[in-house]
């Protein structure tokens, strides 16, 4: 297991009840009506070929395995409003940096945040680029090496509170 599988991460109060939400939604009836389903699919006869059968327990294995993801990422969260618009770098922010020449805008913080949205890409703040800009002001420069060693160079260009 990795160590950011472990460390704490950012979320919003939105995002978190919204992940409580979908926990308690799987965990209860979630895991009822998979239960259902396996048991009809089940009485189809020879389990072998039974289609359904096995398709009910791979549901199954991928709903338990987004309950594990989601009880470790709510007991290991921050939870807290939305950062101060203060130009600081933080999770829960949509920050806009020069990376080596070429400019680019993403949420800092946890994927769960961004509710699927595919309007904003998402950077840990734990990657490389997140730890070195963590806590820089718009207009520093700092530099960090990429996971392929190469130093890069990144200047924070704008800060601001994810609005949703």
């Amino acid at each position: 297991m990795t160590d950011s599988a472990t460390t704490a991460s950012y979320l919003t109060q939105e995002a978190y009840n919204r992940l409580k939400a979908e926990l308690d939604r799987l965990s209860g009836e979630g895991r009822t009506e998979i239960a259902q389903k396996i048991e009809v699919a089940r009485d189809e006869g020879d389990l072998k070929e039974n289609g359904g059968y096995h398709a009910a327990k791979e549901e199954q294995g991928k709903m338990e395995a987004r309950i594990r993801q989601l009880t470790q990422l709510l007991d290991n969260a921050t939870v807290g409003q939305a950062p101060p618009d203060d130009g600081v770098v933080e999770p829960g922010m949509v920050v806009t940096v020069d990376l080596d020449g070429e400019e680019l805008t993403f949420l800092l913080g946890n994927r769960e945040i961004a509710d699927g949205s595919d309007q904003v890409d998402v950077y840990s703040e734990k990657s490389p680029l997140g730890m070195a800009i963590m806590d820089k002001k718009v207009g520093q420069t700092t530099s960090f090496s990429a996971p392929n060693g190469k130093d890069l160079e990144v200047k924070v260009l704008a800060a601001k509170p994810y609005a949703g």
